[in-house]
């Protein structure tokens, strides 16, 4: 099996977890899915490196070389000869060997609990990403030990060169798989590998720091990872609100080789990194957060280049975004389409000094079916701070990119689009040609995409949408789908409703004062 070969036993891994059904929630099973998958991961990790070690004491030509049995079960069980090989300790009752011997235990679910205290105790960094969840579960434990015999293959053994990959490659099937399943809830912490693909060509982060205030997952770090010439030139910093997709995240880094600081917290009220500058922002924030807190921020608040409204948190997401970029730094955002043409107040007056003040490089607008939860279409947004011609990039502080990517993707199944590798590359190779100094080759298509001045953006409204600018007839007037249409008039009437009851209540009191 070659390293990137297509699992083929995806159908068996998720009908697996569907034994759990009547048990568990379905949007609950990757909680007991994927440690299990982790533990696998740790322990064909530990065990390579134990044999390694053991082939080490007994060669004459090794430094490490000795006849002395005690001195080589010293050697073979020293936890710093695990740790600099970036390993953890896996004692013998967390082993997968013990696990799988004791799968049909009654108590296994009490032994999987245990594995986890026990990897914590060994390894402290691992604490608060294994959960000890299975002994108070209702899982029956013949559908553990069903899940345990699957993980228990050959082909996911530590003696199979390919089993970490395929490892990573099955945790990440696993997510994909459950958020497709569970609507809404599954879209909270998964983006589609095909927009993460697309974030990252265009951002091309190479070396330095990668931010991801909203890392769900983290599938943005994995893919910053893979395109990165140099695999450790690179360092992840992120920030999730809810500690299981922590926890998830944490793993799904772990098992791809990659040492992320992952931390809890609500990014927009309690900003766990308030001193990062990073390189690269990428990221898939919540979108259209309403009674999101913003009253409890404080008027002082250094990420702030505008007001921010508590009916839609998207133009403060934009703002925590651009803060968080070192001064050559770019951030690249999937962002609802409203965010393009919105008229509420707080939101259009950030939109017109991101614009006037020269942050908003690049606007692609997506096509509809892109994401697992929902058919809305959606768009990329890129603010930079690269655009005065500077350390090889143009100058283009005056301009705007607009790509309508709205035709491209083909269906991957009734309900879902996928971009091929072809229309990403197409993409990227538009907005590199675009941002390069002395980069050739870059022309506007007519109906793909164009560079408008700032001008040009400000003589329509400042309104983003890449229809009005490339050339295409636009649906409508502001190109926005009658959806977000609806939510936003939604919004500005139940805005006006909360004015029109503040001016009764005013003018009541101003009458009692008269009376």
């Amino acid at each position: 099996m070659t390293v990137k070969a297509d699992i083929d036993f995806q159908k068996d891994l998720f009908e697996a977890a569907n034994k759990m059904r009547g048990s568990v929630a379905p949007a609950d099973y990757k909680h007991y899915v994927l440690p299990l998958i982790f533990l696998r991961y740790l322990s064909n990790k530990y065990e390579k490196r134990r044999k390694e070690l053991e082939q080490i004491v007994k060669d004459p030509s090794s430094d490490w070389y000795t006849e002395d049995d005690e001195m080589r079960q010293i050697i073979i069980t020293d936890p710093d000869q695990y740790k600099a090989e970036n390993v953890f300790v896996v004692p013998e009752e967390a082993s997968w060997s013990y696990i799988m011997k004791n799968a049909k235990q009654p108590n296994i679910k009490e032994i999987l609990d245990n594995a986890m205290k026990r990897l914590e105790e060994e390894n402290p960094e691992l604490e608060g990403i294994l959960p000890r969840i299975y002994q108070g579960s209702n899982l029956p434990p013949e559908n553990v030990a069903g899940l345990i015999e699957i993980f228990s293959r050959d082909v996911f053994s530590a003696n199979t060169d390919d089993s970490v990959d395929i490892l990573g490659r099955t945790y990440e099937y696993f997510i994909s798989s459950f958020a497709a399943s569970e609507g809404n809830r599954g879209g909270e912490f998964f983006t589609p590998s095909s927009i993460v693909k697309l974030l990252v060509a265009m951002l091309e982060p190479k070396s330095g720091i990668v931010f991801d205030p909203a890392c769900g997952s983290g599938g943005m770090f994995i893919q910053s990872e893979e395109y990165a010439p140099n695999k450790h030139a690179l360092s992840f910093y992120g920030q999730e609100n809810v500690v299981t997709t922590v926890r998830l995240g944490k793993m799904n880094v772990l098992l791809h080789g990659i040492n992320a600081e992952i931390r809890l917290g609500d990014s927009l009220l309690n900003d766990q990194f308030p001193d990062l500058k990073a390189d690269y922002v990428i990221a898939n924030p919540p979108f259209n957060q309403k009674d999101w807190g913003a009253d409890r921020l404080s008027k002082n608040d250094p990420r702030l280049i505008g007001p921010v409204t508590n009916s839609n948190a998207n133009y403060m997401w934009m703002q925590h975004f651009l803060y968080h970029l070192n001064d050559t730094g770019t951030a690249g955002f999937v962002m609802a389409n409203g965010a393009m043409t919105t008229n509420v107040k707080e939101e259009k007056e950030v939109r017109q000094k991101l614009v006037d003040e020269g942050y908003i490089d690049c606007i692609v607008q997506l096509p509809e079916k892109l994401f697992f939860t929902t058919g809305i279409p959606c768009c990329l947004f890129f603010l930079s701070k690269n655009r005065d011609g500077k350390n090889g990039y143009r100058a283009r502080k005056n301009e705007i990119l607009f790509i309508d990517a709205r035709k491209m993707g083909t269906l991957v199944s009734r309900k879902q689009k996928a971009l091929s590798k072809e229309e990403i590359d197409k993409i990227a190779a538009v907005y590199r040609a675009y941002k390069y100094e002395g980069a050739e080759g870059y022309e506007d298509v007519v109906g793909f995409c164009k560079v408008a001045t700032i001008e040009e953006v400000r003589a329509n409204d400042y309104k983003l949408t890449p229809g009005i600018y490339v050339g295409t007839e636009v649906s409508n007037e502001d190109d926005v789908p009658f959806e977000e249409k609806m939510a936003e008039l939604t919004q500005r009437l139940l805005e006006q409703f909360e004015e029109s009851n503040r001016l009764q209540e005013k003018i009541k009191k101003d009458l009692e004062e008269l009376l």
